[in-house]
């Protein structure tokens, strides 16, 4: 992937006219898409010098730092742009809600499509690992939300040590359920571990990706 300054990235971009430019913002660790904003060429400046992301108002014809107020900031990992130059990928480790409701990412509201159908079968092949993806995510807006009762906000709450302790806690009920050969025992411990350990990569701020990646980077050595 080809780097540029922020001067080359600026005169790439096909800019509409008013000069602005749809920046879709992504969490880099749970890759959901967060919001979509708009950047001119001087916010992409503000953004790649600073950091932190910047975006033109459309509405207040003004500058505005994300989480300058709220304290809910971007830090932005990656900025790219789409084949057409004309659409902002911005990868950022999100603080706190993305969106001005305080939820954790502003796209919420689901379209059911027609084509959808419910049941309880288990997923296709193709589909075996979708519940990471689907718990990853669950993780993510309960780091960035807190919901007050929520398991997960206990556990960030308490911070890592808490959550490292109950990392230790599964993988010895792992080790007992395996010593039992009880299959119930050990499925129900083994998700209790992953869980847990996917709350650890959250809090740690270590993508899933990167273990899958190390994962393949090991098959591949065999």
């Amino acid at each position: 992937m080809t780097q540029l300054s922020w001067e080359q990235i600026a005169d790439s971009i096909v800019f509409d006219e008013q000069g602005l430019v749809p920046a879709i913002v992504q969490d880099a660790l749970s890759k959901d898409v967060l919001m979509l904003a708009y950047m001119n060429r001087e916010s992409i400046q503000r953004t790649v010098q600073s950091g932190q992301t910047w975006f033109w108002s459309r509405s207040r014809q003004e500058f505005w730092n994300k989480g300058a107020t709220s304290g809910h900031t971007q830090q932005v990992k990656a900025l790219r742009y789409d084949c057409d130059a004309d659409t902002l990928l911005v990868l950022v480790e999100q603080q706190g809600a993305a969106c001005h409701t305080g939820t954790y990412t502003c796209f919420t509201n689901s379209v059911q499509l027609e084509s959808e159908q419910q049941s309880s079968d288990a997923p296709a092949a193709g589909d075996r690992f979708a519940i990471l993806s689907s718990l990853e995510s669950v993780i993510a807006s309960r780091y960035a939300e807190r919901p007050e009762g929520a398991y997960t906000t206990y556990l960030f709450e308490k911070g890592v040590d808490k959550i490292l302790k109950k990392v230790g806690e599964e993988t010895a009920e792992v080790i007992i359920a395996a010593k039992n050969k009880d299959h119930d025992e050990l499925r129900y411990e083994v998700s209790d571990l992953i869980f847990h350990l996917m709350v650890l990569l959250r809090d740690s701020k270590l993508p899933l990706d990167d273990v899958l990646m190390e994962l393949e980077r090991r098959h591949l050595k065999k």
